[in-house]
């Protein structure tokens, strides 16, 4: 008890310097550009899984000034790798304390600390490299593109595969018209490698080296439980976005690329039904979109917890574990794995070579946005936001079990289902804000 009265005593003044630290940066805070010659000053939340390689592509590419995570020994071991940069386990009071001896962030900590983290730090002027998918609902993706837009920092998600030509070549071949007209998408998963469909685990003692009340942040509070930190967490509404958001960013990105699927018009799931704690067992969802300029209406099928398209749209081929596969009235394009390093078309239209920009790597490009202002493909407002955006539209359709969301992008509203609207804007609690 006396541990838990000290956390909330922390907790409360944490957040009152929280608001201190963004009424000091205010509107006129202005973002940095650095010199080739200088290096990018990293302040690095999360240090444990991908905040283990994104911590160190910072310190590859750039200095690690400061470390948070709210696990001690992770902190520990993040400290050998970086023993000059300062120790936090509260990522509001490293941006408080260090925002004018930082020029950005790595964002690498369970789905609902994403907005947050991410949006002080933009707020105080930082450039932002976050994880997918990005935040945990549509409302805070929208925030992170308002906010990037707003103080033009650059920002750049953490789907690695944007910069591979492979993707960038089989996008730019669809779009040259190498499958002809394009009429639906199908993209699968291996995922989820974790327990879906339960329920919430009973009490357990919080790790003395966890600091659980920074580990909850914006979630409304729940006892600790085994199994949830470090990896568990993904499969509970309340922390993540299920196999959907772990993976989607990635495996939909080729076909996202080629025929700029954002702001779907509807979405309907089939799922082995959700008791509103934990994702399903798996979940097929169907996302349709309206005509654009470029291409015609056309729809994308999404499936995990171990369903796959049909086997006759891709016949004499066995699917690979995840994948994508588009096809148009001419060919079709398979892309087994989920990053758009292999690309094969079947059948097509011989377009001949076609051109796309070619990447120094995914980090590379966010270190170059920095120091010459030249966006990352997978910045926040133009790509990689609308991205996450029809990602996490998918839970939407989960969480309704069957029933057709009918979506209004604009205004960011199912427009026949007021359900939803928890999932979609969610309540911050305990201090945090978007």
């Amino acid at each position: 008890m006396e541990r838990q009265q000290k956390n909330r005593r922390e907790f409360l003044e944490e957040a009152a310097l929280t608001g201190l630290a963004l009424l000091a940066a205010g509107e006129g805070a202005q973002a940095r550009t650095k010199k080739n010659s200088q290096k990018v000053r990293f302040g690095c939340i999360g240090l444990n899984g991908k905040g283990y390689s994104d911590s160190a592509d910072a310190g590859r590419l750039g200095e690690v000034a400061a470390i948070c995570d709210v696990d001690e020994n992770n902190l520990a071991e993040g400290a050998k790798r970086f023993p000059n940069a300062r120790k936090f386990t509260d990522y509001r009071i490293m941006l408080e304390q260090m925002h004018g001896s930082l020029d950005a962030v790595t964002v690498s900590i369970p789905d609902h600390n994403h907005a947050p983290a991410a949006a002080m730090a933009m707020e105080l002027g930082l450039a932002c490299f976050c994880q997918k998918p990005l935040a945990h609902s549509v409302y805070e993706v929208r925030r992170l593109e308002e906010i990037a837009r707003r103080k033009k920092v650059a920002t750049q998600m953490g789907n690695q595969g944007t910069a591979l030509n492979s993707l960038r070549q089989g996008a730019a071949q669809i779009r040259a018209g190498a499958l002809g007209v394009v009429k639906e998408v199908h993209v699968w998963t291996n995922r989820p490698i974790w327990p879906q469909g339960i329920d919430y685990p009973p009490p357990a003692p919080v790790p003395s080296t966890l600091h659980w009340h920074s580990w909850i942040g914006p979630a409304p509070f729940e006892h600790y439980g085994n199994g949830i930190h470090p990896f568990n967490w993904r499969g509970f509404w309340n922390f993540g976005c299920g196999a959907l958001g772990d993976m989607a960013c990635h495996t939909m990105n080729l076909p996202y690329m080629a025929l700029d699927l954002r702001d779907p018009i509807s979405i309907q799931a089939d799922t082995a039904g959700t008791n509103h704690v934990s994702y399903p067992k798996w979940s097929v969802i169907r996302y349709e979109f309206a005509a654009t300029h470029s291409r015609p209406a056309l729809s994308m099928t999404w499936y995990d917890g171990g369903k796959l398209p049909p086997a006759d749209l891709l016949p004499g081929t066995k699917y690979s574990s995840s994948g994508s596969l588009t096809i148009g009235d001419k060919g079709l394009l398979y892309s087994p794995g989920d990053y758009g390093e292999t690309v094969q078309i079947i059948g097509g239209v011989d377009v001949g070579e076609v051109h796309y920009p070619v990447s120094p790597g995914h980090f590379e490009e966010f270190i170059r946005a920095i120091q010459t202002g030249e966006p990352a493909m997978s910045n926040f407002p133009d790509y990689a936001g609308p991205l996450a955006e029809t990602v996490v539209l998918g839970n939407l359709a989960v969480w309704a079990e069957g029933r057709k969301i009918e979506w209004d992008a604009k205004h960011m509203r199912a427009v026949n289902a007021p359900e939803v609207e928890q999932i979609a804007h969610p309540r911050f609690y305990n201090g945090y804000r978007v």
